[in-house]
């Protein structure tokens, strides 16, 4: 369970070990995308494309869009991987272009009258929460299926921003420091309105219950 929030992380001391190393191999695929290496690209995608296409769903509530959206993300990576300032990790400057993508397509949503999507369901929880590991019982796995889509629709709920942070922190795990890369707010304002999205996000999840 992540410090003082709702929904189970777990991954954050394990992820800290292994930084320097991961560093040194984004660094290295960066000097191979921005020579222009097609392989090096193919790897990014690979890499980074599962846990972006995640983010994006749990913003936007559908899988279609949040494709599209993935899509989208990489295109603006490949057209803009070489005025990457390095002012953070390459995997943090991944998640804010992705996090600007989403809120301008929320934002459109919006407009068109759909903003919050009910569309999470049982199949696509069951994949969301596929990892390592030995596979769960078909009991087990449903539960956790529809508990997941539990949580989707409070988180589908809040508004963008706090969507957003509970999906950054809560879910994918990143620490407060590469949030506040991602979002470039002030540490002690990612940390107030996290804390007032998981009240409210705990105040939903005891509307909705299994």
């Amino acid at each position: 369970m992540a410090s003082g929030g709702v929904l189970e992380v777990g991954q954050e001391a394990l992820a800290s070990a292994a930084v320097p190393d991961v560093r040194r191999e984004e660094q290295a695929l960066l000097v191979r995308l921005r020579r222009g290496d097609p392989g090096a690209f193919e790897e990014l995608v690979r890499e980074h494309q599962d846990r972006l296409y995640d983010f994006c769903f749990r913003m936007v509530g559908d899988r279609e869009e949040a494709h599209d959206l993935v899509q989208e993300i990489f295109v603006s990576v490949h057209q803009n991987v070489r005025r990457f300032r390095e002012d953070a990790r390459l995997s943090t400057w991944l998640f804010r272009i992705t996090k600007n993508h989403c809120l301008n397509r929320l934002k459109y949503l919006q407009r068109r009258g759909r903003g919050r999507s009910d569309e999470y369901d049982e199949t696509s929880a069951a994949a969301i929460a596929e990892g390592g590991g030995a596979p769960p019982q078909p009991d087990a796995a449903l539960d956790a299926a529809r508990e997941r889509a539990r949580v989707q629709r409070a988180i589908s709920q809040l508004e963008p921003d706090a969507r957003m942070l509970v999906a950054l922190r809560d879910i994918e795990g990143l620490s407060y420091d590469e949030i506040v890369d991602i979002t470039e707010l002030p540490e002690g304002t990612v940390k107030s309105r996290l804390h007032r999205a998981r009240e409210k996000l705990a105040d939903l999840l005891g509307r909705f219950e299994p």
